[in-house]
This record gives structure tokens, sequence and C-alpha cells, in this order.
């Protein structure tokens, strides 16, 4: 076997904050050599997870074949695992190839808290996987998904410190430290070692929510009165509208569409407060195509007709 060669087994998070392109990452900047298998695809970017794609066990039990067929890596490192059919095929590969070292870093919630595995794969994984592992790592966040679950080998409790991507440099550097030919109380020294320099560089990528809301705030206070789809708004600030929507969601708690109508009723308050216009004027002023709709959207919101409303701001 080579000891040189470590296989990393887990999802892939396109921000390269995590995932296998982090641990390539961490692995080729210490001098290793990281081979991969995908188990799962992320829709992801800095405001976390929006879908996944989980690889056909048949196809993760592929890229394990080809690649300890070929290299035969004596360290396995193994990551997010969502299938119990996926866990099976890897459980599988471990009992037929026998590496040296398997390292486990289990990925159950990401840095967002959102859980990323089912209670019958986290079974599987207790009766299956662990009995096979040298190492287990497992981060604060998903301390409490091991609680009553016996580990034969050794486990590392640690604090990621809601870093994206902590727990993934460390057991990496455990990896490639075991790959150098140093004992596990060794390479866990040495990875404490290297953490401990990194932790103020992980992930450090940040993105454009913050700005991104500002415009779009700017943007419906311009035109909200003229248009209040969503598309619109997504399209003028060149983003898809499921991004937009994520932002919205992350930074107010509400939808972009809530933000627009927020902005459409207040603006209509204001008109049937301070003006003498009829409700249909009023209606055709805010672009609504009829009486009828314009009445049922303020209802909607407000929970009375405008008609009501108004009569409420005299009696």
């Amino acid at each position: 076997m080579d000891k040189r060669t470590i296989l990393t087994i887990t999802g892939s998070d396109g921000t390269g904050g995590s995932g296998v392109q982090a641990d390539i990452k961490t692995i080729s900047a210490l001098g290793g050599y990281a081979v991969s298998a995908i188990t799962s695809i992320t829709l992801q970017n800095t405001l976390g997870i929006q879908e996944f794609y989980d690889v056909p066990a048949a196809i993760v039990s592929g890229q394990i074949e080809a690649i300890i067929n070929d290299v035969q890596p004596a360290i396995v490192k193994i990551g997010m695992i969502r299938s119990v059919s996926v866990l099976s095929a890897v459980v599988e590969a471990l009992l037929k190839y026998e590496p040296a070292y398997v390292v486990y870093d289990p990925v159950i919630c990401s840095s967002k808290g959102e859980k990323l595995m089912g209670d019958d794969v986290l079974s599987q994984i207790q009766h299956k996987l662990l009995p096979l592992c040298s190492l287990v790592i497992i981060s604060n966040r998903d301390a409490d998904s091991f609680k009553n679950i016996q580990i034969r080998g050794k486990v590392l409790c640690i604090d990621d410190r809601k870093l994206h991507g902590f727990t993934n440099a460390f057991s990496s550097a455990i990896a490639f430290y075991l790959s150098q030919g140093n004992s596990e109380e060794d390479a866990i020294d040495k990875a404490h070692k290297y953490i401990g320099q990194l932790a103020p560089q992980t992930s450090n990528l940040t993105g454009r929510s913050s700005s991104l809301y500002n415009d779009f705030i700017a943007a419906v206070d311009k035109y909200y009165v003229q248009n209040s789809d969503v598309a619109f708004y997504s399209d003028y600030l060149n983003v898809s509208s499921r991004y937009l929507a994520q932002v919205c969601k992350r930074i107010v708690d509400k939808t972009p569409k809530a933000i627009i109508d927020d902005y459409l009723i207040q603006a209509i308050e204001v008109k049937l407060k301070t003006t003498d216009e009829t409700i249909q004027e009023i209606a055709y002023d805010f672009g609504f195509s009829n009486q009828a709709h314009f009445s049922k959207f303020f209802k909607k919101l407000r929970g009375v007709s405008p008609t009501d409303y108004r009569k409420n701001l005299t009696s």
C-alpha cells in the first residue's frame, strides 16, 4: 500500500471551505497527495446549502474501486455520507481492501446548523462504519448525535469554533501526518499545531449578501410602484431569484415578495389617509388591473378592505 497517498471520501462544497475541495487543499498544502471519491454534490454558497445531489452508490463504489485498485492508498479519510446505500458501498470497500488507517470526520450538521443526514444513516454508521475507524473526529455541533454511541477507535471531540471547514482541515491534517509514518498520537499533536496556525484563515470566503440586500432595497424603493414582481428585481440585480430569497431570509427573515409588499402597502396607506382619490383611482396608481384585485391584496395584508380602512380613520 502507498502510505503517501490519502483517499478522501466525502461530499463536494463549491465554496472550497469544506468537503473534498478543503481536504485536497489541506493535504496538498502540507505536501501530501490526495485522491478522492465524491458522495454528494451540493448547491452551496457562503449563505449555506440549498440542495443536494447524492451520487448513486454504484458510482461511489466505482470511484473508490478505481482509485484503490490502482493507487492502493493506506490512509482513508471519510466525511459526508448521506445515504444507507452509499454507506454500505464505503463499508464494503473498507472491509475488502483493509487500509492501514481510517480517519472519520462525521458530517451530520453544517456550520449553519443544517442537518445533513437522517437518523437511519446515523444508526447504520454506528453499527457498520464506526467499528472500522481508527480515529473519529467529532465537532461540538455533532456531539449530541454521538452521546449514546460507543466507538471502538480513538475519539477526538473538538471545538470547531463555528468555522466552516474547521474539522475538515483538522482531520485531513491528521490523515496527512499518518501518511508520513507518524503514530496516531504524534499525528494528532502535529495536526493540533497546524490547525492552530490555520484557524484565523479558515473559511475566510465571504459573499456579497449584505451589499446585494442594500442594492435590492434601493431598487425596491425606486421601482415598487411599477414592479412588484420578484423576477424583475433578480433580473435587475443580475442574480437568481433563489439567491435573492436566500439573502433576504438570512438578513431580515423575509421573502423578497414580502419586502416589496411592505413598501407597497405602506405607500397605499399613505394615499388612503392623505388623499381624496377613489379606491379605484388608487388601485390604478399602484398598477393594479382592477379595484377587486387591489382590495383583495390590501385585505390580505391588513385584514380589512381599503374602504373599511379609510372609514376607520374617521370613526
